[in-house]
């Protein structure tokens, strides 16, 4: 995923009209298929031209949606700890060694075609299986995205309210908060340039 950060190829993509009319091929490591390599490269890269027939793309060519979730969890959550490293100045935080052994293949069968482009779970679908998904009562419908892959849901989610907020404070935007140093308005001030700057149209 870092990879991308200086990839020759994503560079030309990014400054084309359209990432389809360059030809190339993406910097990397190996050990990852290219279809694995470009969807890493297109979310980190090139985010705002992805599309649903993009998505529907990689799926046909065989990515599964299981793995697709996985990858979008490692995402953010890599690009959630490098944005922290950068702002308080220091160099990026070393990734952990793969770890032997096999993927528990888990994902939830109360997961569906809702309004987005890969299936997730809606809380009154979630079975017991899928372990502590939500946290009630209010649950944004981003919290609800990874959900199709619950241990890759919770492994973000978990990052995420350190440098944010847990879900349950998210829905009470007259609640002053406790837990951090910067008061409820100077977080919400902060996470919308951050959102500008990213270009998260959510």
């Amino acid at each position: 995923m870092r990879n991308a950060a200086a990839c020759a190829f994503c560079d030309q993509r990014s400054e084309a009209l359209s990432p389809l009319a360059v030809k190339g091929t993406h910097d990397s490591l190996g050990g990852l298929s290219q279809m694995e390599i470009d969807v890493i490269h297109r979310i980190v890269r090139d985010s705002g031209r992805l599309s649903e027939n993009w998505v529907r793309g990689c799926l046909a060519e065989g990515l599964s949606e299981d793995e697709f979730v996985e990858i979008v969890s490692i995402i953010c959550i890599v690009m959630v700890i490098d944005a922290f490293a950068f702002g308080v100045g220091v160099d990026p935080f070393s990734l952990p060694e793969p770890e032997d052994g096999k993927p528990t293949g888990y994902s939830s069968p109360g997961a569906g075609d809702h309004d987005a482009w890969i299936k997730y779970v809606q809380p009154q679908d979630a079975v017991p299986e899928d372990g502590d998904l939500y946290e009630p009562p209010f649950i944004p419908p981003v919290i609800m995205a990874l959900s199709l892959v619950p241990d890759a849901k919770r492994a973000y989610c978990e990052l995420a309210e350190r440098h944010y907020l847990p879900t349950s404070y998210i829905g009470r935007p007259d609640t002053d908060v406790d837990i951090r140093a910067i008061n409820r308005v100077q977080i919400e001030i902060v996470a919308t340039r951050v959102s500008s700057l990213h270009q998260c149209l959510y």
